[in-house]
């Protein structure tokens, strides 16, 4: 009996696959006309479409011209709209064309799932009129989004503290720097919003609660050195920011080497957003493989998914002194059984000086043996060849990075893990 089971799984499995091309197969017929459509027009024209109509309930509208005059495009499978039941998060890849720099792939995101942005409109309507349906431009200026309509001059922590994670403990300092970067303005550069028209204003604030992402973008721009994406642009409720490459997770069975550099670069990135000259602490509260993304020319390792990072300004936790500011914050390891999950206290990471959260999310999520995607575990430094296995180091590094034995450990485990790394990376440029 037993030695049928294989064969009868397979054929179950080859049935599956056979009724999976069969639907795929009916859908396609049914929506012949719709396919035919979808790949003459150029959805991203279209108002309504892209939520322009919404404005200034969106997230800015500095592309505009550039989706107006056909310059942004689908590329082929983003043109059929069948499939975007498929796309849960409103990410697409496009095409980007400019007259003399020729086309350029860019990705497109609405910041949220349909039943997100379904909700940001009901919210605002209730909060104007009492009802789920209303005039959304008329509503807007009923709601706290125009609250720094007129002549008020700073966008200050009191307004918008605990909107989202970029700001759920604001400092002024940070305020300061996400206004006068706000790409969504011909008027950039100065942190008085004043500079601002009304919906300007309403836009930014639209933006800080429903998904701060580009604003993070903009404030730390990876023309400076940070390790994201770079903001584009956007219109209506479409954002368009730079492709970077393919996702970490397409070098999960990459070469030992090539990994090795990676897992460099990551801990190379929990160390800057940690440390920096600026004294601001960007700590990630989503890890996995499919927030960075890997250069396909230079191997650079970038952060694709920005909605999720806190930042806390070091210069007034010191000068505000709050109790054990100046006390070393571990993060308690938690085993378990989810993917990417992850441990931490907001209100410690917003009111420590020295914080090992960065270090914790990427040896936890992404480097060692704890770290779970799809299925897989072991992490990315998975199956090291046999003389480092066999030496020990690297497994007990991963391990205290992760799991600290000892009272600090973590912070030396880390320390000592990207020294390992960058000789391990060394030794094989030599080879």
């Amino acid at each position: 009996m037993l030695r049928f089971l294989p064969l009868k799984l397979g054929r179950l499995y080859r049935c599956l696959k056979l009724l999976l091309v069969v639907g795929l197969f009916v859908i396609l017929l049914m929506n012949t006309h719709n396919l035919f459509a979808s790949f003459q027009k150029n959805e991203l024209t279209d108002r309504r479409f892209i939520n322009l109509n919404k404005c200034p309930a969106c997230f800015g509208t500095s592309w505009c011209r550039k989706f107006m005059n056909g310059q942004v495009s689908f590329e082929t499978w983003g043109r059929l709209r069948f499939l975007d039941v498929f796309n849960v998060k409103n990410v697409y890849f496009a095409q980007y064309g400019e007259p003399r720099e020729g086309t350029r792939r860019v990705v497109l995101k609405r910041l949220g799932s349909n039943q997100e942005l379904a909700d940001i409109d009901q919210k605002i309507c209730k909060r104007a009129t009492g009802r789920p349906r209303c005039d959304l431009i008329q509503a807007i200026y009923k709601t706290e989004f125009a609250r720094l309509n007129g002549d008020v001059r700073l966008l200050t922590p009191e307004v918008v503290e605990g909107w989202s994670d970029l700001v759920h403990c604001p400092s002024q300092r940070l305020l300061d720097r996400v206004v006068r970067r706000y790409a969504e303005t011909k008027d950039s550069g100065s942190f008085l919003l004043k500079n601002l028209k009304d919906t300007e204003r309403m836009q930014l604030l639209m933006t800080l609660a429903f998904n701060p992402e580009p604003l993070l973008l903009q404030s730390f721009p990876s023309d400076e050195g940070w390790p994201f994406a770079k903001y584009l642009g956007a219109c209506g409720r479409v954002v368009a920011v730079n492709y970077v490459g393919e996702e970490l997770w397409s070098f999960y069975n990459a070469p030992w080497d090539k990994r090795v550099d990676l897992a460099r670069q990551l801990m190379d990135i929990a160390e800057q957003l940690t440390n920096n000259d600026f004294d601001f602490a960007l700590y990630l509260l989503d890890v996995s493989f499919d927030n960075f993304a890997v250069g396909p020319r230079d191997g650079k390792v970038i952060v694709v998914d920005g909605e999720n990072v806190l930042v806390a300004d070091k210069r007034l936790i010191k000068q505000n002194k709050p109790e054990n500011y100046d006390v070393w914050y571990e993060s308690r390891f938690e085993d378990c059984d989810k993917e990417a999950c992850l441990s931490f206290s907001k209100e410690s990471l917003c009111n420590r000086v020295t914080v090992d959260h960065n270090y914790y999310a990427v040896c936890q999520n992404l480097l060692s043996r704890y770290a779970t995607w799809r299925g897989t575990t072991g992490g990315l430094l998975h199956d090291p060849p046999a003389h480092i296995a066999k030496d020990g180091q690297l497994e007990a590094l991963l391990d205290e990075c992760t799991n600290p034995k000892k009272r600090y450990g973590r912070f030396t485990a880390a320390k000592e893990l990207r020294d390992y790394l960058t000789q391990l990376v060394a030794s094989a440029s030599t080879r």
